[in-house]
C-alpha cells in the first residue's frame, strides 16, 4: 500500500510539474511528499518562477558535487562558497537533472565571484560536472554560451541524447558545426535569431536532424533599425524544406525585414505547401501576396493540422485549410489585419459576404472540435443566422474572435448599435457552455441597455471575459456597470 500510495502522489504531483508554488510547499508535508517531489523539481530545476540570482543554495548544491581539487583551485581564484557547500545533500540531486540552462547558470554564477576571470572559471566547471553528472540529457538552452561545451569529458555520451535545445544566432558559426557533429536526433528545434549577421552553422544544425519534429524561429532585434549583409532565412529554410516527412510543428515569428522581404516571402510559399503532417503552424507578421495565395488555395493540404495561426491569409485559402483538415483543428486564429482584406477585395469581383459565409460553413462542417476561432463577420442577417448555427455546432468552443468587415456599407452609428445588439442574443441564445472568452474588434458596439441587458441573462452561467479595442466602454456610465457585474463575480468587459 505504501509503494502504491507513493506511485499515485509522484502521478499527482506530475501533473503539477509547471506550478512550482505548489511543488514547494509539497516539499513540506512529510519525508514521502518530498523524497517524491524532489525528482520531479530537479529534472528541470532551471524552469521556474524564481529569482535564481538570489539561489546560493542552488549554487552551492551545484558546487558540492565539485572534485576537491578543482574547488581549492577555485577558491585560490578568490572565488566564495557558501556555507552549504560543505554539508551533505539529502538527495543526490543532479542525478535527477535531466536539463541545463545556460543563462540560469550564469545568473547564479556571481554568487561566488565579481570578478570575469572568476566567472568565466566558475561556469566552465559548473557546465562540466553537469554534463558528467547529469545521467541524460534532454534540454539544452545554450543562448550566449561561451564555453565549447562539446569538448568536454563525457560530452558526446550526453548531448547525443538531447530532445530540446534553444539557442540563439549570436553564437558563431563553428560553436553549430560542432554540435552538428555530435547531436543529431533533436527533436525540437527553437532559434532565436538576435544577429544581424547569417549565420550558417544553424543551416548545418538542421540538416543533420533525423527526427526533426517541432521547429521555432523568433526574430528578436533590440534596434529597431537593424541592416542584414547576407540573408539569415534562406539556408536555413531550405534545410527546413528536407524535413517535411517528420516535421509535425512549425512556429515562425518575424520582424520586418524589409531588405530579403520579396525573398522570403517567396521562399515561405514555395516551401509551406510541402510540409504536408504539421499539426501546428503559426506564421506572424507575414503578408503573402494576393497573386501567389490563389495560387497555392489548394496546395496547402495538412490532414493533421490541430493550430493554425497566420496573421494575413485570404478567407478562401482558409477555407480550402479547413475543408482538408480531417476534422482535427481546434485552434484557428487568421485576419489579424482587417485592412488587409479591404485591399484584397479591391480590385477583385467582392465577394466578402459570399466567402466569408462559406468560411463559416466550412468551420461548421469540418471542424466539430474547435477550441478557438476568429470569424470575420459582415453585419448581415445571414450572418447572424450562420454565425448561431456555428455557435450551436461548435460545442467545444472556449475562445472567439470576432472582426468586423463592413466592407462598404457605412452603417449609420445606429445600425452599428443594433447589430451590436443582435450579436449579444444571438450569443445569450445559442453561445456553448464552454465559451470563457470573446474578443471584439473594429465596428461591434453596444449601447448601455442592451449590455445591461446580456449581464442580466447570461448571469449563473460560468464567468467569461469580453474583450474590445473601442474605448467607448471607459465612459462613466459604462464603468459603473460593468463594475456592478464585476462585483457578481463576472469578469465581464476590459477595454484591450
Amino acid at each position: 500500500m505504501s509503494q502504491l500510495n507513493k506511485d499515485i502522489l509522484f502521478l499527482l504531483f506530475e501533473e503539477l510539474q509547471d506550478d512550482s508554488k505548489s511543488l514547494f510547499s509539497c516539499l513540506l508535508v512529510n519525508k514521502l511528499w518530498c523524497e517524491t517531489v524532489i525528482p520531479i523539481l530537479w529534472r528541470n530545476p532551471w524552469c521556474y518562477n524564481i529569482n535564481y540570482k538570489n539561489k546560493s543554495y542552488l549554487f552551492g548544491i551545484i558546487a558540492y558535487y565539485l572534485p576537491v581539487s578543482n574547488k581549492e583551485f577555485l577558491i585560490r581564484q578568490g572565488i566564495n562558497f557558501p556555507p552549504i557547500l560543505y554539508q551533505y545533500p539529502l538527495f543526490n540531486y543532479l542525478s535527477f537533472c535531466r536539463s541545463i540552462n545556460i543563462n540560469i547558470i550564469d545568473s547564479i554564477i556571481p554568487i561566488g565571484s565579481s570578478l570575469d576571470y572568476s566567472q568565466f572559471l566558475l561556469q566552465q566547471e559548473f557546465y562540466n560536472i553537469l554534463i558528467t553528472t547529469c545521467p541524460e540529457l534532454k534540454y539544452l538552452d545554450m543562448r550566449s554560451i561561451n564555453h565549447q561545451i562539446f569538448y568536454f569529458p563525457e560530452a558526446k555520451a550526453r548531448l547525443e541524447t538531447i530532445y530540446e535545445l534553444n539557442c540563439n544566432t549570436s553564437v558563431g558559426p563553428t560553436y553549430f558545426y560542432g554540435l552538428a557533429r555530435i547531436c543529431q536526433n533533436i527533436q525540437k528545434l527553437i532559434i532565436i535569431n538576435n544577429t544581424t549577421k547569417a549565420n550558417h552553422g544553424i543551416a548545418k544544425l538542421i540538416e543533420v536532424q533525423e527526427n526533426l519534429k517541432n521547429f521555432e524561429w523568433k526574430d528578436d532585434f533590440e534596434d529597431e533599425y537593424y541592416n542584414f549583409i547576407k540573408d539569415p532565412y534562406k539556408k536555413a529554410l531550405l534545410a527546413l524544406e528536407k524535413k517535411t516527412d517528420n516535421l509535425n510543428h512549425l512556429k515562425i515569428f518575424f520582424q520586418y525585414v524589409e531588405k530579403f522581404e520579396h525573398t522570403l516571402y517567396t521562399l515561405l510559399q514555395e516551401i509551406l505547401p510541402k510540409f504536408y503532417k504539421l499539426k501546428t503552424l503559426i506564421i506572424n507578421d507575414i503578408i503573402f501576396s494576393i497573386e501567389n495565395q490563389l495560387n497555392m488555395n489548394y496546395m496547402m493540404v495538412y490532414h493533421d493540422i490541430e493550430i493554425l495561426y497566420i496573421d494575413n491569409i485570404t478567407i478562401n485559402v482558409a477555407s480550402s485549410i479547413i475543408e482538408n483538415s480531417r476534422g482535427h483543428l481546434k485552434e484557428l486564429l487568421l485576419f489579424k489585419y482587417e485592412d488587409y482584406y479591404d485591399c484584397y477585395y479591391d480590385g477583385f469581383e467582392n465577394n466578402f459576404d459570399k466567402d466569408s459565409l462559406n468560411f463559416i460553413h466550412k468551420i461548421c462542417e469540418h471542424c466539430p472540435s474547435i477550441e478557438c476561432l476568429s470569424l470575420l463577420f459582415s453585419p448581415s442577417k445571414e450572418h447572424f443566422t450562420e454565425f448561431e448555427k456555428l455557435l450551436k455546432v461548435c460545442q467545444r468552443l472556449k475562445s472567439l474572435l470576432l472582426i468586423m468587415v463592413d466592407n462598404g456599407k457605412r452603417r449609420t452609428f445606429e445600425k452599428i448599435l443594433e447589430d451590436g445588439e443582435e450579436l449579444l442574443k444571438t450569443l445569450i441564445r445559442s453561445a456553448p457552455t464552454n465559451l470563457r472568452e470573446i474578443r471584439f474588434f473594429n465596428d461591434f458596439k453596444f449601447s448601455l441597455q442592451a449590455l445591461e441587458e446580456f449581464f442580466k441573462k447570461w448571469k449563473g452561467r460560468p464567468a467569461i471575459s469580453i474583450l474590445t479595442t473601442d474605448h467607448i466602454y471607459r465612459g462613466e456610465d459604462y464603468m459603473k456597470l460593468i463594475n456592478e457585474y464585476k462585483n457578481d463575480g463576472l469578469n465581464v468587459l476590459r477595454t484591450l
